[in-house]
């Protein structure tokens, strides 16, 4: 009787064994045919730009709260949600952190938690090379660099030697399969001479050509350079720029988005044998305390780069505009705030909708006059409004 039921319970295992072995090749020929498939993977990565991030004396006196601490979540509250959607999201830190006292300008000294707070808003990886890099020295340089290791923001453009900028430069990240190598340059530091042995990356096209070429030997998908260059309060780039922009495209660099001068520059799509090629002269101030014509607002740019047969080709990318509020244009009802185009006017002081029409307008007139191959995008998703004006 034992060996009956031995039998009969082994038959049933059996048949289980073909029923469950059925439906497991029925799964696969469902989903394939059991033949692998053919077509490469795509890969896919959307990188967001911001402009130079300022702070000025009154903007880290706003942020003073009683307990010594520095608060700046509001500054960036409403960007927030932008930045964060990002896959890598990138901006210039034109300011040093050598520890108070702070100060503003002409040698800017920030708060730590201004960097904490430019973490919390969700940028990943910060420029550190520009005209203000040796505003507080050796010190600053120094300092900079370990509270940015610290607390994991990635940066690229100041070293505290050439043997640490030959370890870590050209700047190698690679997100989503895709592996992005990052350049940063700046024309000067006022005149302050960069101590020994800490390096600023200065632009000489020398040195640029060598690390091109070492970015190359380090097969990125794509070489993007974010230099500091240009004319101050300049809404249209100089012949520097254009030259040294045409010279970058020629060795190998795939995008240039630029900074410095304060206020947006045009930006243009150059469609050439090998795909697209972002050139954005200038975005502009992404926050400062600065209150000239068309300094307290600017633009962020959105790319997206898609891998696939292992080439990476710049598939879609847009800009979207924002301007900044200061404590005297609220009232004091609230600090330093960055507000996006789309937001609404309700609240506003009457300084403050006056501001907001005035550099939204102009904006839009400078790049629908300017622009080639990029469009506005609203960060709601709303329509942008459409300008009218002779092209260039």
């Amino acid at each position: 009787m034992r060996i009956t039921f031995l039998k009969t319970h082994l038959q049933q295992l059996g048949l289980l064994f073909i029923v469950m072995t059925t439906c497991c090749c029925s799964g696969n020929a469902r989903s394939g045919g059991g033949k692998p498939s053919d077509e490469p993977k795509e890969q896919q990565v959307t990188l967001l730009f911001g402009g130079d991030l300022m702070q000025h004396e009154p903007q880290f006196k706003s942020a003073h709260r009683p307990d010594g601490t520095y608060d700046y979540s509001a500054v960036f509250e409403l960007m927030a949600p932008e930045i964060k959607k990002a896959d890598l999201a990138i901006a210039n830190f034109e300011v040093t952190l050598a520890g108070p006292p702070y100060k503003g300008y002409p040698q800017f000294c920030a708060p730590d938690d201004y960097l904490k707070a430019c973490i919390d808003c969700g940028f990943d990886i910060l420029t550190t090379c520009n005209n203000h890099s040796v505003d507080t020295y050796g010190k600053g340089i120094n300092r900079t660099i370990s509270v940015m290791d610290s607390l994991g923001m990635k940066h690229l453009g100041t070293y505290r030697n050439q043997a640490e900028r030959e370890q870590l430069y050209p700047f190698i990240i690679e997100q989503n399969g895709i592996r992005i190598c990052l350049l940063n340059y700046t024309y000067g530091t006022n005149g302050i001479k960069i101590p020994s042995p800490y390096i600023v990356n200065l632009i000489d096209t020398a040195v640029i050509a060598q690390d091109i070429d070492r970015a190359k030997a380090l097969k990125p998908d794509v070489i993007i350079c974010m230099p500091h260059w240009g004319d101050e309060y300049q809404l249209l780039p100089n012949k520097t720029q254009k030259s040294l922009a045409d010279w970058m495209f020629e060795k190998g660099v795939d995008h240039i988005i630029g900074g410095h001068p304060h206020v947006v520059e045009p930006i243009e799509v150059r469609e050439g044998a090998d795909g697209k090629h972002l050139l954005a002269y200038s975005l502009g101030n992404f926050v400062s305390n600065q209150s000239r014509p068309n300094t307290y607002g600017g633009a962020m740019v959105r790319m997206t780069l898609t891998k696939k047969g292992g080439k990476t080709m710049l598939t879609d990318c847009g800009y979207n505009l924002y301007w900044v509020s200061r404590p005297p244009d609220s009232g004091n009802k609230h600090g330093y705030v960055i507000y996006p185009a789309c937001h609404t006017t309700e609240g506003l002081t009457t300084i403050e909708r006056n501001k907001r029409e005035t550099i939204l307008k102009s904006t839009r007139e400078l790049f629908a006059k300017h622009n080639i191959g990029i469009e506005e995008y609203m960060i709601d998703g709303s329509e942008a409004p459409k300008v009218n004006v002779e092209k260039k």
